[in-house]
């Protein structure tokens, strides 16, 4: 029985402890974890677990399908999954950034919707141009979210009001806002959400006719993909960055050390607020094309959890981003194929968010049992 133990221990310790790509195994780790405790949901309702994982890597366009409708193909999916990830990369990434200055973002629901009405409302109704409509969808999801971001940091700042508080309440009052603006102004009577936008201002192109298929581009992807790297460089290599996460660490030994911590603080959560900004610009004006009043996006919530899957690191967010979105995008065809409920598969996402959020515990606990082991190995006479 301790000889189990101590080999169970030991697996934990190669997953968690300290070592080489200590964030990559540890990230393993808790997908593994989830996977196996949504195998264990899945065996009680009598299913498959692996025809069950299979389904979401189909439904998700990872995997081809048994078969398609008219036009769809296994590519088509996955331009589906690469559309729904984007907005989820650049939530994540103003997660990160504010984490690494000792700052929660709980203002990204609040921030993407903000962004959201401002773009819908100034341009997504218009007859621009589309290279004009789609640049100012940009600018302006980052100004907003810039502008929104930048407010926090200054209240913490100056008043060293809680950031989270003032995120929360920030979340409440545009929900509310933006609801009243959308029933009395811009709602769909049939839909009940807001009139659904032009499609010179969307940020993908809807239904390309290429190849015999009919597909969505999602135009900001590779702009996404550009922002992971360009983060990274930033925190990396740049004095922004260095000051960026020495404040993080120890606010006082940085304003001793001649940092201007206010600065920092506020510049960061402007680059935070934009980030969701872009996120808010990408989901609303890119995935769905219209607002729901009094709904707060899950990706707002959701992407906290991502960033810590990702080891609250730009590359890490982009890859946790993925995964967090195959498991949301395969949901509906899962739950057709095996005939379980659709909360079923949305359970499993979040047994996965769940144990993400337990990454840094998880190698707290490695540490301590590798130093108990350690212990045991020293002869008694020591």
């Amino acid at each position: 029985m301790i000889k189990e133990k101590n080999i169970l221990k030991r697996i934990f310790i190669s997953f968690c402890g300290p070592g080489k790509a200590r964030m990559l195994r540890t990230s393993i780790f808790c997908i593994l974890l989830s996977m196996l405790f949504g195998s264990l949901i899945l065996l009680l309702l009598s299913k498959n677990p692996l025809v069950a994982y299979q389904s979401l890597l189909q439904g998700a366009g990872v995997l081809p399908k048994l078969n398609y409708p008219g036009k769809k193909s296994q590519l088509t999916g996955f331009l589906n999954l690469v559309d729904y990830t984007t907005p989820m990369i650049f939530a994540a990434l103003s997660i990160t950034i504010a984490f690494k200055c000792g700052l929660i973002n709980i203002s990204v629901a609040g921030t993407m919707i903000f962004s959201g009405i401002l773009a819908t409302v100034l341009v997504g109704y218009t007859d621009l141009n589309p290279v004009v409509a789609r640049s100012l969808v940009v600018i302006i999801g980052l100004v907003s979210g810039g502008l929104l971001g930048g407010l926090i940091g200054w209240l913490k700042y100056k008043f060293n009001m809680n950031e989270i508080v003032v995120s929360i309440m920030i979340n409440y009052i545009i929900s509310y806002i933006v609801s009243f603006v959308i029933n009395t102004k811009f709602a769909d009577p049939i839909s009940r959400q807001s009139v659904e936008i032009g499609q010179n201002a969307r940020l993908n192109l809807m239904n390309v006719e290429m190849f015999g298929l009919k597909m969505n581009i999602p135009l900001l992807f590779p702009i996404a993909i550009f922002v992971v790297f360009l983060i990274d460089f930033l925190m990396k290599k740049t004095r922004f960055g260095f000051e960026l996460k020495t404040v993080g660490s120890n606010r006082k030994a940085s304003k001793y050390a001649g940092m201007n911590v206010g600065k920092t603080m506020i510049v960061t959560m402007m680059i935070s607020g934009a980030l969701a900004g872009l996120a808010g610009v990408s989901y609303y004006l890119g995935c769905y094309g219209s607002i729901q009043p009094r709904v707060q996006p899950s990706i707002g919530f959701d992407c906290i959890a991502v960033s810590l899957l990702g080891f609250i690191t730009p590359i890490g967010c982009l890859f946790a981003s993925f995964l967090v979105m195959i498991f949301q995008c395969g949901t509906s065809y899962l739950s057709s194929r095996l005939g379980v409920l659709r909360e079923i598969p949305s359970l499993m996402t979040s047994i996965l968010l769940l144990f993400s959020a337990c990454a840094f515990y998880f190698q707290e606990k490695a540490d301590a049992c590798k130093i108990k082991l350690l212990k045991s190995r020293r002869p008694k006479n020591e």
